[in-house]
Parts: structure tokens; sequence; C-alpha cells
């Protein structure tokens, strides 16, 4: 004999998933894909809205919460919806290791405008001049978000929200603003570029409103933004290495930035 009680539950679950999917599904042209436990937990911690999310295993993804992010546990309960992993894989086209993914609404591109020309600004903002890398400018974006920058900025075709720069960035989008811009819409504020050229950085003082602006990971600086420059500075570099990363060439900046008198006290 079959278990009344069961076969409800059973069923009860069956029309979750299907619930959940159905919302994944019609969600998902517009939303940003939160792939992964770390970015769910950085896009909650910063507010973002998540309409939907899914993991295979609720009780491993709740003991994650418990372990690294005890502060969002009680929300992280009541967003995710278990289902089963082929119902998982069939929604994420990049299954992640921590098998959990959400869909969150996109901060509105007026708020991100507004925050990045807000004056007087009391942090930088990160400029990247055509890159290529989405996991570098997702990384730059995890950088920009832990170091308190204002916001950063792309030039160029890359889209700063592409599914592959969110996973980089571990969801921290929601914790700077992030938009892409032509060189004629970057906000005000004296524009340092780094380039090989310009005068050392351990000799400048960057203030607060430094527009801080970094080239392509192969050609460097646009012709068009090395014409609005006012400072090009240059990094320390031992002599015959070619370049840094692009993600080393941010940090390396704005821990000059933080460490020289300017920007937020950030705690070890």
């Amino acid at each position: 004999m079959t278990d009344p009680t069961a076969d409800t539950a059973d069923n009860a679950d069956s029309a979750d998933t299907a619930d959940t999917v159905a919302a994944w599904r019609r969600l998902a042209g517009a939303s940003v894909l939160l792939d992964g436990f770390h970015a769910l937990k950085h896009a909650v911690r910063f507010g973002a809205e998540v309409p939907v999310a899914v993991t295979t295993d609720l009780r491993a993804a709740l003991a994650l919460a418990d372990e690294l992010a005890p502060d969002v546990r009680e929300t992280l309960a009541g967003l995710l919806t278990e289902v089963p992993e082929q119902v998982y894989r069939s929604v994420v086209p990049r299954p992640h290791p921590t098998a959990v993914a959400a869909l969150a609404v996109r901060p509105s591109r007026a708020a991100g405008l507004a925050t990045l020309a807000h004056v007087p600004r009391t942090a930088p903002v990160v400029v990247l001049d055509h890159p290529r890398n989405l996991g570098n400018a997702g990384a730059v974006i995890r950088l920009a978000a832990g170091f308190g920058a204002t916001g950063v900025v792309t030039i160029g075709p890359l889209d700063p929200w592409h599914p592959t720069v969110v996973r980089g960035g571990a969801g921290l989008h929601f914790a700077t603003a992030v938009e892409r811009l032509t060189a004629d819409e970057l906000p005000a504020g004296p524009l340092f570029a780094l380039d090989p050229e310009g005068d050392d950085i351990r000799g400048v003082k960057l203030p607060d409103d430094a527009v801080l602006a970094f080239g392509s990971e192969r050609s460097g600086l646009s012709a068009e933004l090395r014409a609005r420059t006012d400072h090009l500075l240059s990094l320390p570099m031992r002599p015959q290495v070619s370049s840094y990363n692009l993600a080393t060439s941010v940090a390396m900046t704005l821990y000059h930035w933080s460490a020289t008198g300017y920007g937020p006290q950030i705690s070890s």
C-alpha cells in the first residue's frame, strides 16, 4: 500500500519544482545570472532583488551559509528551492560546484549613472578601456567592491553584466556601480590612466574623485581615452617584464590610493 502522506509530499515537491522552473524560464532573459553560492551570497548581502534561486542540495547550501554567510542564512533559506540535478542542469548552462544558482533583477541604469555622477565622490571610479577578457573584468569588479570604489565603467563592446563577468565578480556587481559608457560619458574628475610611459605612481597621491583608466590586456589605452587623460601613471615593474595582468594592475592602483592618505580604512 502506498503512503498517501508521502504521495502528497511528492506532489507538492513536483509542483514547487515546476513553478520554479517556469519562473526561471520566464525571467532568465532579462535577469542577472548568479552562478554559485558565493555570487548569491554577495548579491543578497548587498541588497539584490532575487525572485528565484535553486540548488540540488538545500541542506548543503545552508551548511555553507552557516559557515560562510550566517548574516544572510535565513534569507537564503527562504529563497532557495531544492530541485533535481537534471532540472538544475537544464537551467544553468555551466553548473557551479556549489550547485546553487539564482536570478537577480539588474539594478537600473539610471541608478548606476546617478551613483557615478554624484559629487563629491569619496572613492575613485575604475574605467576599463576596451577590455577583452570576461573573467578579468569580473575580477576587477570584485576588487573595486572590496576597496569600496564608486564603480566600474567599461568602454567598448564587452558587456560588464555578462554571466561570465558576474561569475568572475562573485556577485559583487551589486556592491558597486557597474555600467558601460563611451569615453565622452565618463564621470567628472581628474583622469589618471595607467601606461608604461607615465610617471611612477609611487610619487603621486590619487584623490578620492579620481577616474582611474586601464587599457585593454592586449593593446593598452585607446587613442581616444589617451587624448582625454590628465595624468599618465606607470606601475613599478622589473625591466624585461612585459606587463601585469589587468586585475593585478587595478589592485595595485587601488591599494596605492587607499594607502597614501585617501580612501576608506580597509580592515584586514
